[in-house]
């Protein structure tokens, strides 16, 4: 993959290793015609893994929503489920590139899954429904005090559709964590492969001594390591070798501690999933809402025609949620403009200014002023200290204490989306009709509240009454309520890591490993009804063969005030082109409008069938016009219990990524090679299932940080290398130091070393002023300024005679060391050197592609933790905290676990 970073050749990350055959793993993945395209910029950060969203597409022919609406009020619709939702979106172009083939990934034998077995255990597991359990049920008919009617079962939608600036005052504020008192354990315990972070302080082993200091575990003997109720990874190297204590420097404080919660074992006593009760108790406090809309100082006003306006509270409110964005892409689309203008219109026509001032051309309106309050309230909150900015988080954080937690048949659970949407503008994803309508402020009379019988009501904490009190026990839902723009259910769930959502993630999983027994079946079926004298049956078995091969999802109807979004089910003619001899080019937007495009060879059946369906049609008719979402999932299920066009999804993307990493896993590489390897498998998976983003702005910049890292380091070693010149002339001969950095330029020397001049100044400064708090602590008299002179000047003579040394091949150190710890040193900056290469291989080829889609929903995590124990990688260094905390249940598989 090329870059626009101009480097040297001794900069260049490192290539991908060839395989057996001669070809790199990428080069088999284009195989079969599958190409590449260009992405566009967009404003997604480096380390968001968002897939990107498309802008306009291009129809080769005007559609005819009329008779394509007819035929699309007869199919069902059915969506998929929130699992399916990718993290973001930005409006970019995308080019999606298709694996292999997943028939080829998938098509490997498998050994029969037995039925009702997991990890080994005889406990039964029960498979799960077409769609994943934490999809919401609708309360059932029976005893409940509800005045009304529940709400209809409906699917969760999840939707990001907040700014920054107002995401950021809705973030959830943890409170800073406390070290935790753990018991001991027995010397033959497991040793806890936990993260630094998240290690326990314990004590150390009783010696002869008044009293035993406190120090961290990593510190420990490994007969000291507590074991944890809920098992991280630990590498095969890490768990066998013992470790030794080591002494601390200084004095350690005595820290108050807390016993830790003990983790519920829920996958040891096997998964709920027949619809059956899904707790006994339930007690939580409800929602939280957000704070009342405080009026802006009287100074700020918007103007109209260049007079200003005095808004009514509730015109002003909305004006504001427009007056944040003027500066981004929203606040220059035509279709956001007018949907804000049409509501703001009717808020107007309610609540009119109190000067009189008609508003009617949304050109003459001016939301400068409000905009250039809200940056300078921003820049103040910027300019905090980090006392002042603590204080704040702390505060936020007390208030929203009691919600951010239930109690879930007598066990303390997490609640994930605890906060209610504040009102706003819809931003929707790509080019939804709606972006830009009002967000109505939601309030108690909207929420319906599910609870315990016995549970006390809480109390919300804005004035009003809860809408209707359930008590529905087959539901795992604890509030919901109506989003006034698409109408849709939103609803309270417990967070990523509770029992319940556990359940449906490993259910879900074992749902696609199970396919693994019928998938052959399926197979020999449709490929045998390519050629079917039934039309209906020919083009269900072709529909079938996309969403095997390339992962397409089935596809929904969609309604005229939704985004015109297509899945396989639903193609029209226009998204599909056929190439003679057997290519066929689709371009659609998929799922969250983002493009997928791919020219991909197909056997010429296929082809021929597509251009049988095509013949006498329109560009905008349907191109499986007798096949519809919800027949296809019927006849799947004929095959094996719950099956459904997603289980094919979740099925192909993990089998493939399990492929994957046995072909390109290095037995012998270092943990930056395993790891690059890992998320080449990856990207694969993720091009698969079409997760694409726009490259960031940010990867030009953190490109060039990272090449001015690797030169640091050279720099490093030409000084140690003319260092040992100096000591001996044999060094000159040996082939390890006879290469000079050559890509070391003067200029680049110059200005390295005064930015560490800088640094060591800026250091110098801030130990000063450390120097003297302590000294006034301690009742001292403080230093006075001529000693920090004193140390800035020794600091810039080092640095002068640094720039004496340029040019010269000569150097010497600070202080005298040998030669032997000289050379170490050199070899340490090499390992540095490589793996910062490495790294840059990782990102420059990782740059379009969103990886944290595929690994949170559709790659089997027990792939990863299996993986991490047989090549000795810390899975720390894959999965984040939250996702230790959301698959609890799949770190404990053994090192020969496979999908």
């Amino acid at each position: 993959m090329s870059t626009d970073v101009i480097m040297s050749e001794s900069d260049q990350p490192l290539t991908s290793k060839p395989l057996q055959n001669g070809h790199t793993q990428e080069s088999r993945a284009a195989q079969n015609g599958h190409v590449n395209g260009m992405v566009e910029d967009s404003d997604l950060s480096e380390d968001d893994d968002m897939p990107l969203s498309q802008t306009a597409r291009t129809k080769s022919e005007p559609a005819t929503p009329k008779s394509r609406n007819l035929k699309r009020k007869k199919l069902q619709v059915e969506s998929s489920s929130e699992d399916d939702t990718p993290l973001a979106s930005s409006p970019a172009k995308s080019v999606a590139v298709s694996m292999p083939g997943a028939l080829q990934a998938t098509s490997i034998p498998a050994a029969m899954v037995k039925n009702g077995k997991l990890n080994g255990s005889t406990r039964n597991v029960q498979a799960s429904s077409d769609e994943d359990d934490d999809k919401p049920i609708a309360p059932r008919n029976g005893p409940s005090n509800s005045k009304t009617r529940p709400p209809p079962r409906k699917r969760v939608k999840k939707e990001s559709d907040q700014s920054d600036d107002d995401f950021e005052d809705q973030i959830p504020l943890a409170k800073k964590k406390q070290p935790t008192r753990t018991r001991r354990q027995k010397p033959d315990s497991d040793a806890d492969g936990s993260s630094e972070d998240d290690k326990p302080v314990v004590k150390k082993a009783p010696v002869k001594k008044p009293a035993a200091k406190k120090v961290k575990d990593e510190e420990m003997s490994g007969s000291e390591t507590p074991q944890p109720r809920a098992k991280t990874i630990k590498s095969k190297k890490e768990a066998s070798a013992p470790t030794s204590p080591k002494k601390g420097k200084g004095k350690k404080k005595e820290e108050t501690e807390e016993p830790d919660e003990e983790v519920y074992r829920w996958w040891e006593q096997g998964a709920n999933n027949d619809g059956s009760e899904k707790w006994q108790t339930l007690e939580h406090n409800g929602v939280f809402f957000p704070p009342p809309y405080e009026p802006l100082p009287s100074y700020v006003k918007m103007k109209y025609n260049g007079d200003t306006v005095n808004l009514s509270p509730e015109a002003e409110e909305v004006a504001t949620f427009y007056a944040k964005l003027i500066e981004t892409d929203h606040g220059k689309d035509d279709t956001f403009n007018k949907n804000f203008f049409d509501d703001w219109l009717k808020i107007l026509e309610k609540c009119p200014p109190r000067d009189g001032t008609k508003i009617r051309d949304f050109t003459r309106c001016d939301f400068r002023p409000m905009y250039e309050y809200f940056e300078e309230e921003k820049a103040k909150v910027k300019a905090l200290t980090a006392a002042e900015k603590k204080e704040i988080r702390e505060s936020k954080a007390k208030a929203e204490e009691k919600y951010t937690t239930c109690l879930l048949d007598g066990r303390k659970e997490k609640v994930g989306n605890f906060r209610v949407e504040p009102p706003g503008l819809f931003r929707g994803r790509g080019e939804h009709p709606k972006k830009g309508c009002l967000k109505f402020r939601v309030r108690p009379e909207d929420i319906t509240i599910n609870i315990g019988k016995d549970a006390t009501i809480p109390v919300p904490n804005m004035p009003g009454k809860w809408k209707d009190i359930i008590h529905d026990q087959t539901v795992t839902w604890l509030a919901c309520w109506t989003e006034n723009v698409n109408g849709n259910y939103k609803y309270v769930f417990l967070a990523a890591g509770s029992s319940l959502k556990g359940q449906s993630d490993m259910l879900k999983f074992e749902k696609a490993r199970e396919l693994k027994s019928h998938v052959d079946r399926i197979r020999k079926d449709y490929n045998e009804n390519l050629k079917n004298k039934v039309m209906g049956d020919r083009q269900r078995a072709t529909a079938m063969y996309f969403i095997d091969r390339l992962a397409l999802r089935a596809g929904n109807e969609k309604g005229e005030d939704e985004a015109d979004t297509v899945g396989c089910c639903s193609l029209r003619c226009e998204h599909v082109t056929l190439e003679q001899p057997n290519f066929i080019i689709f371009d659609f937007l998929g799922k969250d409008s983002i493009r997928y495009y791919n020219r991909v060879a197909v056997d010429q059946q296929v082809f021929k069938n597509i251009r049988i369906f095509k013949e006498d049609k329109l560009d905008s008719d349907d191109l499986f016009d007798r096949v519809t979402t919800s027949g296809l999932n019927k006849h799947l299920q004929s095959y094996m219990k719950g099956l459904t066009a997603k289980v094919f999804r979740t099925y192909n993307a993990s089998i493939t990524f399990q492929q994957q990493l046995d072909e390109g896993t290095p037995e012998k590489g270092t943990v930056q090679e395993k790891l690059n390897a890992y998320n080449h498998a990856n990207r694969m998976v993720a091009i698969l299932c079409n997760h694409q983003r726009s490259v960031p702005k940010t990867h030009e910049q953190s490109m060039e940080k990272m090449k001015d890292k690797i030169r640091a380091f050279k720099y490093d070693r030409r000084k140690l290398r003319h260092v040992l010149f100096n000591m001996d002339a044999k060094y000159k001969k040996k082939k390890k130091y006879v290469d000079d950095e050559s890509d070391l330029e003067d200029d680049w020397i110059a200005q390295h070393e005064d930015k560490l001049k800088e640094k060591e100044i800026e250091k110098a400064e801030k130990k000063f002023a450390k120097d003297n708090e302590k000294l006034v602590e301690e009742g001292k008299k403080e230093h006075n300024g001529s000693v920090l002179k004193e140390r800035i000047a020794d600091i810039e003579a080092e640095f002068k005679r640094l720039k004496k040394e340029r040019g010269t091949e000569k150097a010497s150190l600070k202080r005298e060391r040998p030669a032997e710890k000289i050379e170490e040193a050199i070899t340490k900056l090499d390992e540095k050197i490589k793996t910062s290469k490495l790294q840059m291989d990782d990102r420059e080829a990782g740059k379009e592609v969103a990886l944290g889609t595929s690994k949170i929903n559709y790659l089997d995590p027990r792939i990863t933790a299996a993986w991490c124990k047989t090549h000795d990688v810390p899975i720390e260094k894959i999965f984040s905290k939250t996702l230790l905390a959301k698959f609890p249940w799949a770190m404990e598989v053994d090192d020969e676990w496979k999908f």
